[in-house]
């Protein structure tokens, strides 16, 4: 199989090569191109990407290109993880909305829609060529903000677009530690959107072991969104949240923390990039997973949650389903259809999803809780009005995406974060 990845100078790649070289499937991934805008950063990466494969005889070819329809043609998949503007635009992201007095995260609040603004016309372009080059081709997007950016493909690639995310299976993966069994044997009923999802139950072998795992302080406090949200505040929810609900939860302690992951990925990255290498890589990894989230933690994080196997390999587990008819169930971003009450059948959701080859399709699951309809139902249409605002390059839709979204609250606020940021499009600025 061949396997575009764009983004292909991203720091992130090598993970999902290490994934691949690990694949002894009959009819793996033999052809691996990597797209990108910038030359320097895809020869740093191919560089470590060698290195990984140096002892291995049937390792994935891997071609470099900076032109996009060379990349496609052909393809069998493409995994779509750009970064527009690069880290130097989200460390504006976050320092425009830090000296507004608001959260900038990349993926929350304005950051998210700031970050939104600048892709999703990029990410409407590749749908329209990958619609074109590869109509076969199945796109697996990673870009942020994921379920954002899926839901503007989808219009032009229907569901041959799955957006991924490795947060809802981290968790997964930390309740099955906390109550001592297998994640394999779990069923996660999970619902949300993307950065946006609770978990409302747990089962194994059709038994619920979520509502003891949350009577148990001892337990839930022993993993990252027990500490991160607290026993008596899960025990008030009844289920877990996905760890950027903090931002939501504790809006004014995540505002106050002020720190930008930005500014820090910019410079750790500048050193790795500038003298690249197998070693510096893995060195610079560890330490990026180490900090993650570091402004919302009192403590180190858990040693099992820094070594991979995160959304590398959700990604690989959807390709095999997708390529060899393989059922399986994963938590995914998907149009809703009928799945999710509170938003309409086109909506992009999170949530356990039935895969073989003709792609993936939502399955049943408990619906939103109560305290979660206005947020989600809110995001949705944040989320809407950034995509619409970047297609359309109006002004007042952004506006309105800034203003309407919870952790801004303040039309005045917003107005002064669409004016002052110097990375949107000059078609937003007050005229």
């Amino acid at each position: 199989m061949r396997l575009v990845i764009l983004g292909g100078g991203g720091f992130r790649v090598p993970l999902v090569y290490r994934a691949l070289l690990a694949d002894r499937e009959p009819s793996r991934v033999t052809e691996l191109v990597l797209y990108d805008l910038d030359a320097a950063r895809l020869t740093a990466i191919a560089r470590v990407l060698q290195d990984l494969a140096s002892n291995i005889l049937d390792a994935p070819s891997i071609m470099v290109t900076t032109d996009l329809d060379e990349a496609l043609r052909d393809t069998d998949f493409v995994f779509s993880a750009i970064r527009v503007g690069g880290l130097d635009g989200r460390a504006v992201d976050e320092r425009v909305a830090a000296d507004a007095g608001v959260l900038g995260q990349e993926t929350v609040g304005a950051g998210g829609i700031a970050y939104g603004l600048r892709t999703v016309p990029v990410a409407v372009e590749i749908a329209q060529k990958v619609a074109v080059l590869a109509p076969e081709a199945w796109v697996i997007n990673f870009t942020n903000p994921a379920g954002m950016v899926t839901e503007a493909m989808s219009s032009f690639l229907g569901n041959r677009v799955i957006g991924i995310c490795d947060s809802p299976v981290g968790l997964g993966r930390r309740v099955a530690r906390a109550l001592g069994v297998d994640p394999g044997e779990a069923w996660l009923d999970y619902a949300g959107l993307n950065h946006l999802g609770w978990l409302n139950g747990f089962r194994v072998e059709g038994v619920d072991l979520l509502p003891r795992l949350i009577s148990d302080s001892a337990r839930l406090e022993s993993f990252e969104e027990g500490k991160l949200f607290g026993a008596e505040w899960l025990g008030a929810l009844g289920a877990i949240p996905n760890e950027y609900l903090h931002y939501y939860y504790f809006t004014r302690e995540a505002v106050a923390a002020g720190a930008s992951r930005g500014e820090f990925l910019l410079h750790q990255q500048e050193k790795f990039y500038s003298d690249p290498s197998l070693e510096s890589w893995e060195r610079t990894r560890l330490e990026r997973e180490a900090t993650y989230m570091a402004e919302t933690r009192d403590d180190e994080r858990d040693t099992c949650d820094l070594d991979g196997g995160g959304y590398e390999q959700v990604a690989l587990a959807l390709m095999h389903a997708i390529a060899h008819d393989r059922q399986t169930t994963l938590i995914l971003n998907v149009p809703n259809g009928s799945t999710l009450s509170a938003v309409d059948s086109t909506a992009i959701i999170e949530v356990p999803s039935l895969v073989n080859a003709n792609g993936a399709r939502p399955v049943s699951v408990s619906q939103l809780p109560e305290h979660g309809v206005g947020l989600v139902t809110t995001l949705k249409t944040v989320e809407r009005l950034t995509i619409e605002a970047a297609v359309s390059g109006s002004r007042s839709h952004a506006l309105k995406a800034f203003a309407l979204h919870p952790l801004i609250d303040s039309v005045t606020v917003a107005r002064h974060i669409l004016d002052a940021h110097p990375y949107l499009s000059g078609d937003f600025r007050a005229r």
